[in-house]
């Protein structure tokens, strides 16, 4: 059975085409009977309107494109959540894609986007395409970044940014580590070439250093995955002297450490110590583990970033400020 037309929409409501339109667009005044007509009309067709025509006519495709480094993890899908609850309601699909934190696969997926002409795009890059984003924002194509920065603050300076304090966070929960009389700290750290990566490393380094400690911890440079937790381990108790305490500066790899520090028979925390960078869901699972983490509100500012993200497609602000919203974090401990 092929698919109603609007002129057939129109032949059986007994209006225009035109009359058609401003009812579905709701563009325009109509008496409630010609609505009511023309509604019965579309349900007894099963009329659906062309996305491809409505997108042209309104120069709007009604899809916001999201790139985030890992789609499975839960810390990013709470971002996405909250920008799909805010900007749902108004009409928006959201297209994911996950750049794998491949700084040329999130080059290809951000001109991919560009080519699906999708109406904004929020962004946790993977570092590297600082150029392409400044000339795509500079196209009035609305990009905010969301958990990280771009390398540059020339390049980033007129973008919308939503994210944590993470030196600070970072800070906070390695002097936690320190109260508790560990000096020697093994760190597992995300790329350098994220934000992310290099803020809370030195959140880290500046913790020692207000505590008094003038040697260096050991680090482990990861890229952000369960893997690399478990390879930090491995490395840091093979060390001549191991760390007594670690702390993991992503969710992900936090999980790997956990998993691994019980793989090896060691106790949590009698033999070593874990601090995370936002919460490991399987962390209550351990009894007694003493974890430290950061609270993380990725769905707080998943709806901040959808609700700057409707101001900019509906260009509400002559002179546009480009918003910097940044959210303060706290150290809690499991039981």
């Amino acid at each position: 059975m092929s698919k109603a037309t609007i002129k057939q929409v129109a032949a059986a409501a007994e209006v225009s085409t035109a009359t058609v339109s401003r009812v579905l667009n709701e563009s325009d005044y109509v008496s409630e009977e010609i609505r009511e007509r023309v509604m019965a009309a579309v349900n007894r067709l099963n009329y659906r309107p062309s996305a491809i025509a409505r997108s042209l006519k309104q120069d709007k495709t009604f899809i916001i494109g999201v790139i985030i480094p890992d789609i499975s993890n839960p810390y990013f899908m709470g971002i996405s959540r909250g920008v799909e609850d805010v900007v749902g309601p108004e009409g928006f699909q959201l297209m994911f894609c996950s750049s794998d934190e491949n700084p040329e696969k999130e080059k290809r997926l951000l001109k991919l986007l560009q080519e699906k002409r999708v109406d904004a795009i929020v962004l946790a890059t993977s570092g590297g395409n600082d150029l392409m984003i400044k000339q795509l924002a500079e196209s009035r194509l609305p990009i905010v970044l969301v958990d990280r920065k771009l390398d540059s603050d020339e390049a980033g300076r007129n973008l919308d940014l939503v994210a944590e304090d993470n030196t600070e966070g970072a800070l906070r929960l390695t002097t936690r580590l320190l109260q508790d009389g560990h000096v020697r700290i093994g760190v597992v750290n995300g790329p350098t070439r994220s934000s992310t990566g290099r803020e809370r490393y030195m959140g880290v380094l500046k913790a020692m250093k207000e505590y008094g400690l003038k040697s260096e911890p050991i680090v482990y440079n990861g890229d952000f995955s369960t893997e690399d937790g478990v390879r930090a381990v491995r490395k840091f108790i093979c060390a001549e002297k191991p760390p007594t305490a670690i702390i993991s500066l992503n969710n992900q790899m936090s999980l790997g450490v956990l998993l691994e520090i019980v793989r090896s028979g060691l106790r949590i925390p009698g033999d070593m110590a874990v601090a995370s960078f936002g919460e490991v869901e399987a962390g209550p699972l351990l009894k007694e583990s003493g974890l430290y983490y950061i609270d993380q509100h990725p769905y707080d500012m998943g709806v901040k970033a959808g609700e700057i993200l409707l101001r900019r497609i509906r260009n509400e602000e002559a002179e546009p400020i480009p918003a910097y919203e940044i959210f303060s974090n706290e150290v809690n401990q499991l039981s």
